[in-house]
């Protein structure tokens, strides 16, 4: 299982993940979710995934394929010179349906084969990014290839088990966030999934990326041992436990000034 969120703030963007893998309780891998795609200096694409590694792997393999033969052109069985690549779409959207199209290409390929086996081949995406001279955008890329953006009134998105980290982002994140605070209820998000549901677990990745900047300004790996990451899951959990113990009495309690 995985959980990775994005946060689509007025100052830019915040993508973190968790890198935990598992195939059963007897294989558990960490491999990294969230992948920085600076193909020329005027696009930035932060690209997290979720689901099959094998569909996302070989989606990364293939964004990379049709990026070296535009810059690097030369004949492939495998391939024809692509028509579309990072380098030169123009707007996010248009990353996004890409990006699906690719995905959707995995998944019908070996699709068939892994659902004799009783395995699934889908696999989801988060894309942050901008292109300059467009705002920054933040869309989420479904199986099917499909894909919905991040608005002022839903300024986040996730993939994975997402279930456990979305009450603090629901009671917090608002597009006037700033990227540091951003980054902390990711992490919070991230450290309350990894406490209800075992298969999510660190190292997390955070990437902080300012709107026109082009470029992160923070990637952050946090291990499990980690000061600052230890730091927020201990601060979190005292606070919390705090404002529960501070909550109003019953009537019916001592100490009720209306008992």
């Amino acid at each position: 299982m995985t959980y990775c969120v994005g946060l689509l703030l007025d100052e830019g963007m915040v993508m973190a993940a968790d890198s935990r893998t598992n195939a059963g309780v007897d294989y558990i891998s960490t491999y990294s979710k969230l992948h920085v795609l600076q193909p020329a200096p005027d696009r930035l694409f932060v690209l997290m995934a979720a689901g099959s590694l094998a569909t996302t792997r070989e989606v990364l393999d293939r964004i990379g394929r049709d990026l070296d033969q535009a810059i690097n052109p030369r004949p492939s069985p495998f391939q024809q010179a692509p028509l579309v690549t990072l380098l030169n779409v123009n707007y996010l959207f248009e990353a996004a349906t890409y990006i699906g199209q690719v995905s959707q290409a995995v998944q019908n390929e070996h699709g068939p084969a892994l659902r004799q086996a009783g395995v699934s081949a889908e696999a989801s995406f988060i894309l942050g990014g901008q292109i300059a001279g467009q705002p920054h955008g933040l869309f989420l890329i479904y199986p099917q290839g499909n894909a919905i953006a991040a608005t002022p009134e839903t300024p986040y998105l996730q993939i994975g088990d997402s279930k456990y980290g979305k009450p603090a982002l629901d009671r917090i994140v608002h597009p006037g966030l700033s990227l540091a605070d951003g980054a902390r209820i990711c992490l919070v998000s991230l450290v309350g999934t990894a406490r209800s549901n075992l298969s999510v677990g660190p190292p997390f990745e955070v990437a902080i990326c300012p709107r026109d900047q082009l470029a992160p300004s923070h990637l952050l790996k946090l291990p499990a041992g980690s000061p600052d990451l230890a730091a927020v899951s201990r601060s979190w959990d005292e606070s919390l436990t705090q404002a529960f113990f501070a909550l109003p009495r019953f009537s019916w309690e001592p100490g009720n000034p209306q008992s």
